[in-house]
């Protein structure tokens, strides 16, 4: 399995990388379970979600990917009547943001090791605690810095015989 392309988080005004999947969890206790098109090997899941936490309350607030049916995923395609945000109630567990330069990289899911990570501890959707694991310092100054956030490009469908016209 390929290393793959994190979630993105706003926390404590950045952007940062979250190495962390809440919404599958919403998917595995029966909430709606889209088929989302996967053509990249950093990308199996098929979407990148993006979440803000604000008063310690985690929203999902974006959503981007395609459905195998060639249509746009979006807040409103999995949540209908909620286009700006969802609160993300059903997830409880811990999330992980990585921080500082790589000490190795492992090229499957999101096992690359950096300096710290920060862990989130989130019940029903708030969080509860936060701590910092200290794993490190890189040997080497040319190091990458942190955990890049990734960048996902939909592209739409094209007709078949039709000049790229869907």
């Amino acid at each position: 399995m390929t290393a793959q392309i994190a979630e993105k988080l706003r926390y404590q005004g950045e952007d940062v990388a979250m190495c962390t999947n809440p919404l599958s969890h919403y998917f595995a206790m029966g909430g709606t379970n889209p088929r989302f098109e996967s053509n990249c090997t950093a990308l199996w899941r098929g979407y990148v979600g993006s979440w803000e936490i604000i008063d310690d309350r985690l929203y999902l607030i974006g959503l981007n990917g395609t459905l195998e049916d060639g249509t746009d995923a979006s807040l409103a395609t999995i949540f209908p009547g909620f286009s700006d945000r969802v609160f993300a109630h059903w997830y409880s567990g811990t999330i992980r943001l990585p921080q500082g330069k790589q000490l190795e990289y492992v090229h499957m899911g999101y096992g690359s090791t950096f300096e710290r990570d920060l862990f989130l501890d989130v019940e029903r959707g708030v969080v509860v605690a936060t701590r910092v694991q200290h794993n490190g310092v890189a040997e080497s100054d040319g190091a990458p810095e942190g955990y890049e956030v990734g960048a996902m490009t939909v592209f739409p469908r094209t007709g078949k015989g039709d000049g790229g016209a869907a």
